[in-house]
Parts: structure tokens; sequence; C-alpha cells
């Protein structure tokens, strides 16, 4: 399938197409070769620009598989006469539709697949997920499939290999403004808030302060009212580690999780990023918002992106990252202080 339509050279969806000819034709079985374009722009791209146009920062992988893959495709597939698709994620299906993670630790994909509902779980076969990647290449080289040395695909599929903020440009418009401490010094200037993300080290272009000082800069908060991307020196600085989050929208794989404890807490783990290692937590219902407190604190916790929820290694489900919970309430409030004396909202 074709979900992007670009010909500046950076989307691979061409050479991929090619690749799935030589397969299908060395198996002697047949190619159907559809675009999901301007369904992936209306329910995936428009998101993504929209997200980073509020200041968060998405993760359309996510969206991709809940709208796309495992909607618009599958119903395609439905509509061929297919029972069942099969993809290659590296994620596992208990046979009562329960999303387990793959069993090689450094592909497992379940985070990316917990916005998907169980009907279309139950429509579904992970092939892949009981191995492990070295397994799938010794596989495929033995069945002599071409693509077997195939470098992994990486990052956004719709970016490629091009610097990030030459892509977003294109549809997001420099807002160029300061970049300032807590305490309101100004030590250089931005692009626009849309081009950095909480944690982000590379590319802020300053150097140390005057008293000497070089340990690294990195992004601490972005405050949209003012266009002020907020910037701290060093990695252990406390506005850039939270003791929880909030999060909004959260989806249930199963529906709610069983095992809550009388008040109402669930506890289990929790991974606010791709790869993370599980983090211990207890969830409870705050209103609309699921809040969610770490055992231990975390760093950059990044609104936009995915708080996924595991026991053991069933997903349970997730939802986007509304907000951070500080882990040091004293510099956060002495911040939000600042920032309110100069007549902005708070972060």
């Amino acid at each position: 399938m074709t979900n992007w339509e670009d010909d500046d050279g950076y989307c691979t969806a061409a050479t991929d197409l090619q690749d799935a000819r030589s397969i299908c034709a060395d198996l002697e079985i047949p190619l159907h070769h559809v675009n999901f374009a301007a369904e992936y722009r209306e329910h995936v791209f428009a998101d993504f620009l929209a997200e980073y146009e509020s200041g968060r920062t998405p993760n359309p992988d996510v969206l991709c598989n809940r709208e796309i893959k495992f909607g618009v495709l599958l119903d395609y597939a439905q509509r061929l006469g297919g029972e069942r698709i099969a993809t290659g994620h590296y994620a596992r299906m208990t046979p009562d539709g329960r999303l387990l993670k793959g069993a090689d630790p450094n592909k497992d994909q379940s985070y990316f697949l917990h916005q998907v509902s169980r009907e279309a779980f139950g429509k579904t076969l992970f092939p892949l997920g009981d191995l492990k990647k070295g397994e799938v290449r010794r596989i495929a080289n033995e069945a002599g499939l071409t693509v077997y040395d195939k470098p992994d695909s990486t990052g956004i599929c719709f970016i490629g290999e091009r610097p990030f903020r030459e892509f977003l440009s294109r549809f997001v418009p420099e807002s160029p403004g300061d970049m300032l401490t807590p305490d309101g010094r100004i030590v250089g200037r931005h692009h626009g808030l849309a081009y950095y993300t909480l944690g982000q080290r590379q590319g802020l272009g300053i150097g140390g302060l005057a008293d000497g000082s070089d340990d690294p800069w990195f992004v601490a908060a972005k405050d949209q009212r003012r266009n002020v991307l907020v910037v701290v020196q060093g990695r252990d600085h406390p506005l850039l580690w939270s003791e929880g989050l909030a999060a909004s929208n959260v989806h249930w794989i199963g529906g709610q999780p069983h095992g809550l404890a009388d008040d109402g807490t669930l506890h289990c783990c929790v991974k606010t990023r791709y790869r993370q290692a599980d983090i211990d937590c207890a969830a409870s219902i705050c209103g609309d918002e699921l809040e969610v407190h770490f055992q231990q604190p975390q760093w950059a916790v990044t609104p936009g992106q995915y708080a996924v929820f595991y026991r053991g290694a069933e997903c349970l489900g997730g939802g986007p990252i509304a907000r951070a919970l500080a882990a040091d309430e004293s510099a956060a409030t002495e911040f939000n202080v600042r920032v309110a004396d100069t007549g902005s909202a708070p972060l």
C-alpha cells in the first residue's frame, strides 16, 4: 500500500513496491497495490500537523496503525475476500484477543499497536511475534528472498532521512522567538516552537554560560503564549523530571483492566516512549483524564507522545500524554510564578 506521495527522493515507497513485486513473483502469488494517501493525509497527517502547531510532539505511527493498517487496509482486504491480514509487526496475540509484547525485546512493537481495536486484532495474524529479527533474516535467506538483508526501516515513514526541521517547515511556517532560562535570561533564539521537543539537546546553538559552565543545554518547556522556548543547563535540572503524567482519551484493548485496588487504582507498568524500559506506576481516573504516578521520577515526559500500559507481557492500552506532573513542585511553582509575573499563562 502507498500511504504517502512525495517525489523529492526521500520516500522509499517506490523501492519497497519493487521489492514486493519481486517477492510475489518468486512466490507466485498475486500483488495488489492500493493507494491510501488521501486517507493517510486526512486521518493521520492532519493530526500530526495540528499537534505540532499546538506545541506537542505526536507519534503518527500509532494513528497509522489504528486508522490505516488496521482500518482502511483491513476493510480493503475483506472486500477482496480475505479472512485475516498478516503483518510484520513484532507482537503476539493470545487466542482470546489479548495483545502481548513480541518475543524479541529489541523489536517489540506493541507500543505502536495499543490504539487498535480488539475486533481488528481478531482478524489479524502476527507471524513474526515469536521470532527474533536474526531468525527472520535467516529464514528469508534460506528461502532465497532477496530482501533478507534489507536494512531496518526507522523513523517516521514520510520524513525519511531528511532533516526534520526541513520537512516540517514545508507545512508549519517558522516563527522565531527567544530561548529563555527559567529565571528569564535570554540565551538564544529558536526557529519556531514546533521544531523542538522536550529533552532535546542537539540543534539549540547555545554555548556555555558566562560563569564558564560547559554543561549541555536541554529544552525543558514551551511557552506558546509568549512564543518562548524554555531551556535549562544540565540533564539533572529539576524541570526535566516528572513524578507522573496525565493521559487523555485512554483506549483499553480489552475494556477496563481487571485487578483494580479498592480505591480504583490500577497498579501496572507504563512506557512514555518507544524502547523505554517498563516503569512501575499507579494509575487512577481523575475527571476526564487518567492520572499516573511513577515509582521513580522520569526524564522528559513529553505531551503528545503516548503513555502505554502493561501488565507483564500484556499490553493493556494507552492514550496521549496531556501533561507531565512535576517531580520538584517547588522548582515548578517558582518557575510558574516567574512566568505569571510576565502576564503569560503558567505551563
